[in-house]
């Protein structure tokens, strides 16, 4: 359980000892156990602290008052005193409390207009600014959701002292590519935006995700800054760089001619990599549907527009470092299960070799983790603590 949670716990009984004013005692208490409420760093919980964090506290807890009359009585306030005391003990982790994921700090968050355009994020518990880290999800852009964050990955993060942020953003089914990767772009900024109020440190922020999600974090990574420092925005002012990425099955480019080259040759005797592709609103054609995942009128426009969205075409030598993971090894030969064939295929560990080519060409640091590879990292909480915390 965050100490977040515990300080709206405790705040929220305050008002036990006094309708308007907290009782310095307890003031006193949670300063020692909770510096972070200090919001401006005094040294006190002032009665304007208390206020704030209890009004979200009732926002957020409306179940503590259990008679529904608005405010909370003697007993429904002592109850919140027990409640808070226990959560306040240390607790030994066990394999039960790792597969719970903790509750946000902060949940559904909006960054921008649309029902999807929104994420949450844990708040790592510590008086100095902290990196974070931004979990973006799979799904092949048309599933998939936030909740897909892995809670021991979460866990890890926070006791490493990472913030920690799950977004969503829209279908291609909703909007055509590149607009997830836009909304991404977004959060990004808009998270650095609201560092101060959430004491995140905006000089050291990665993202991490699988598949669809992998693709748009290495466009994020390996994009350019694209800060507009005039705009009337002021999110847009913020930068869109990362200190470094981590990826999973990532899809390092969007280009047929390489798929042909890189997937082909596992998909066996006459069998074309257009294939792999799925219909998209009843659409079966490869080139129409490729035309309409990337919302261009003309095959050549969806191209040019894929390729501007592709890990390996993008890269460059400035670019941050990255870590990748596989779940098979380069010799592993094709699933006999006919459903697992696909899934396999667009998560070959070979499209990751490809990019660790191009990488190494320029100099660039990149970790790619498979079955039987030897790796400096064993996984990406591991780089993460490394890059973000060094």
């Amino acid at each position: 359980m965050s100490k977040t949670f515990l300080i709206c716990f405790t705040l929220v009984t305050i008002s036990a000892f006094s309708s308007v004013n907290a009782n310095d005692a307890i003031k006193t208490k949670i300063l020692e156990l909770f510096p972070q409420a200090d919001t401006n760093g005094d040294g006190v919980i002032s009665d304007a602290e208390e206020a704030v964090v209890s009004r979200q506290a009732m926002k957020r807890y409306p179940q503590a008052d259990k008679d529904g009359d608005g405010v909370l009585s003697d007993a429904e306030k002592q109850a919140l005193l027990r409640i808070a005391a226990k959560r306040a003990k240390p607790k030994t982790a066990t394999a039960s409390t790792d597969k719970a994921k903790k509750t946000p700090s902060f949940a559904n968050v909006k960054y921008g207009e649309h029902q999807r355009q929104v994420f949450d994020v844990w708040l790592a518990d510590t008086t100095e600014p902290t990196p974070l880290a931004i979990y973006i999800h799979g799904g092949g852009f048309k599933n998939g959701s936030k909740d897909k964050l892995k809670p021991n990955e979460l866990s890890q993060l926070l006791d490493a002292g990472i913030s920690v942020a799950a977004i969503n953003y829209r279908y291609l089914t909703i909007a055509p590519l590149p607009a997830a990767h836009h909304d991404a772009r977004r959060a990004l900024q808009f998270m650095r935006y609201k560092a101060d109020q959430w004491n995140i440190d905006k000089d050291k922020v990665a993202a991490f995700g699988g598949s669809a999600g992998a693709q748009i974090c290495m466009w994020l990574a390996f994009t350019d800054e694209m800060a507009k420092p005039d705009s009337p925005d002021p999110i847009e002012r913020e930068s869109t760089r990362l200190t470094c990425v981590a990826t999973a099955g990532g899809q390092t480019s969007n280009g047929p001619e390489f798929w042909s080259k890189t997937i082909g040759p596992l998909l066996g005797e006459n069998k074309k990599i257009e294939s792999l592709a799925l219909p998209l609103d009843g659409e079966r054609d490869p080139e129409k549907v490729r035309m309409a995942v990337w919302g261009a009128k003309t095959l050549e426009e969806a191209n040019e527009i894929a390729t501007r969205h592709s890990a390996l075409d993008i890269v460059s030598a400035d670019d941050p470092p990255i870590f990748m993971s596989y779940g098979m090894s380069p010799t592993d030969k094709l699933p006999s299960d006919p459903k697992k064939v696909r899934g396999w295929l667009i998560h070959h560990v070979n499209l990751g070799i490809a990019l660790k080519k191009k990488t190494d060409d320029l100099n660039l640091e990149a970790h790619l983790k498979h079955p039987g590879a030897k790796t400096e990292y064993e996984s990406l909480v591991d780089f993460f603590v490394d890059k973000l915390q060094e």
